[in-house]
């Protein structure tokens, strides 16, 4: 069933390919929507990195009031997770300014 599955879908992705095909604009016409696009994803990115952020903070407090022998661990986890998290923002916000820049 799966493998019928597959071949379908790569069937469709092929014929499908030329729809992905577009015709060629003028850089000026969509100047406008590159900032506002890269905006949004400023916005998105920060949000949910922040929700993350706050899950993370609360899954490690949570860690070391059920098991404390262990906090280093879990904050050494902690750190390092917050640090991943935060820079997808970063890799956002050098992405936004490089293509409105």
């Amino acid at each position: 069933m799966s493998t019928k599955l597959t071949l379908l879908m790569l069937v469709l992705f092929v014929f499908a390919s030329p729809i992905f095909a577009q015709a060629q604009t003028t850089p000026a016409n969509n100047l406008h929507w590159v900032a506002v696009t890269a905006g949004f994803s400023m916005a998105i990115a920060s949000g949910l990195c922040g929700l993350a952020q706050a899950r993370a903070v609360a899954a490690a407090a949570e860690g070391m009031a059920r098991n404390p022998s262990a906090s280093a661990a879990i904050r050494f986890a902690l750190l390092l997770g917050l640090v991943l998290i935060e820079s997808l923002v970063l890799y956002t916000l050098v992405s936004m300014l490089l293509k409105v820049v």
